[in-house]
């Protein structure tokens, strides 16, 4: 038995494998502008969490300046039934943002990001379908929090003028 966990230690240690660990951001300060919903506290509690950048609340005091341009969440009819009822939308939540310094240079250039998720809805059930969309709104917001770390680890200092 020990040589089998041995074995599977050695196989994970020669394909590369490692744990995530914290985040390496190109700024060692950070302000989270607002945003209309809950993606801005998200953000920096994912921030503090998971990387050794520290969010302020003064932008003068901040090495980046996160801003949102556009938070937008939209629910759009898919399909209808035969007697006209929907029978399904489709929700899409979309973000905008970048990533300057003080000077104005660009860690992330003005960038977007969609998603897009597909609800079944039942006429008979509508408190749980209400329930179903907030959730599924939730889940996109944390996807895009995901989404937006990694671009933050992908981003590079900006070039001096």
């Amino acid at each position: 038995m020990r040589t089998l966990i041995a074995l599977a230690a050695l196989c994970l240690a020669s394909c590369g494998f490692q744990l995530r660990g914290a985040a390496k951001l190109p700024f060692d300060t950070v302000y989270v502008g607002a945003a209309g919903g809950g993606i801005a506290l998200d953000l920096k509690r994912n921030i503090q969490a998971g990387t050794n950048v520290k969010v302020v609340d003064d932008p003068k005091k901040a090495e980046a300046l996160l801003q949102f341009t556009q938070e937008q969440r939209q629910k759009d009819i898919l399909s209808l039934d035969a007697a006209g009822r929907v029978n399904s939308f489709k929700l899409r939540y979309t973000v905008s943002f970048r990533v300057v310094d003080s000077k104005g240079g660009d860690f992330v250039p003005p960038s977007t990001i969609v998603l897009t998720r597909d609800i079944l809805f039942n006429n008979a059930e509508v408190l749980a379908e209400e329930s179903e969309e907030q959730l599924l709104y939730r889940d996109m917001q944390r996807d895009m929090v995901q989404q937006i770390m990694r671009r933050l680890a992908a981003a590079k200092r900006p070039a001096k003028a």
